[in-house]
């Protein structure tokens, strides 16, 4: 079933933006404390069984100095330094193998896949502890992981090395630093979202049915995957509550969307119930860049699937050639 506003609301609609104060001070601040450790990317040549592309094992300084891993694979034929696509990930699950990365790489992209702090999963798994894994106590997940201060939230890590990420990818020789683009589904939208409004000079966004976005509605209106970790902890925190929202005021990503300047292909499915599609319409609606929306009247939070990445493959190619 259709789970949010009718799809003619849903085209106009604008919520009011959840900025806290200080918000691009927090977010200055806390950039500068990254960089105040040596990026120090470091790129492994691994052997991955793959004929056409090349695959190292990547590692860089994110939050904190702590080592992030991940993927960088490059057509081995290749010449001249290559746009390159920023893959961030979806919630629970880590990097995975290099052959699970082969779409931009096979479309004569270089490819750097984050691995996600403290998140793996049975087919999914992941390779990055986080060692500053503290906080208030919380329901099982990461929604909840220190939620009580910007500060210590579990996502002001992350969003911190997906930024970080993307500088490790302008240091590879073979990378085009000013054809950067960063892509992402569900929480790995939400991440893309965020660079928007935190990296300059990105070529481009695949932004796909993006979580923590227009979150005040979101945890209203449904109480399914990341979002009901809050819900269920809203139910025992009622003393809470407020100080909880303003924490994820931080992070919320209608906040980056009126701050991007990088063109941008959104997807969002209308019966999506793990991110209502009225939180990736704001998003959209709000976004100051040059834009493109996917609409999915038929699909949940899978969205477009194939055809959203075919759409995907045409925008980089118009964009980026």
């Amino acid at each position: 079933m259709f789970t949010d506003l009718p799809l003619d609301e849903l085209r106009t609609y604008r919520p009011p933006l959840p900025e806290p104060a200080g918000f691009d001070a927090f977010w200055q601040r806390t950039l500068d404390e990254a960089r105040a450790h040596d990026l120090d990317a470091r790129f492994t040549e691994v052997d991955a069984g793959l004929a056409l592309v090349r695959c190292d094992d990547v590692t860089f300084s994110g939050f904190g100095g702590h080592r992030i891993r991940g993927w960088f694979l490059i057509p081995r034929r290749a010449a001249g330094p290559l746009p390159c696509v920023v893959q961030y990930l979806g919630y629970g699950g880590g990097r995975l193998l290099p052959h699970d990365w082969l779409l931009w790489p096979s479309a004569g992209y270089a490819t750097l896949v984050m691995d996600t702090r403290g998140q793996s999963g049975p087919n999914r798994p992941g390779d990055t502890p986080d060692p500053a894994g503290y906080g208030n106590p919380g329901v099982p997940g990461k929604m909840t992981q220190g939620l009580l201060d910007p500060d210590d939230y579990y996502y002001r890590r992350l969003f911190t090395d997906a930024v970080r990420a993307v500088e490790a990818a302008r240091a590879h020789h073979a990378v085009d630093a000013g054809r950067i683009v960063v892509a992402g589904g569900s929480q790995g939208g939400a991440l893309a979202l965020a660079m928007t409004g935190l990296v300059p000079g990105l070529a481009g966004a695949l932004i796909d049915v993006p979580f923590l976005t227009h979150v005040r509605r979101a945890v209203e209106i449904t109480d399914m995957g990341p979002y009901g970790e809050l819900a269920r902890y809203f139910a025992g925190a009622r003393g809470h509550i407020d100080t909880a929202l303003h924490t994820l005021d931080h992070f919320d990503g209608l906040n980056f969307a009126v701050r991007a300047t990088a063109p941008a292909l959104f997807g969002t499915a209308l019966r999506d119930e793990v991110v209502p599609p009225s939180t990736g319409f704001a998003a959209y609606h709000h976004y100051a860049g040059e834009k493109e929306l996917k609409v999915w009247r038929f699909n949940a939070h899978e969205g477009g699937g194939g055809e959203q990445r075919a759409a995907e493959l045409r925008f980089l190619r118009k964009l980026l050639g």
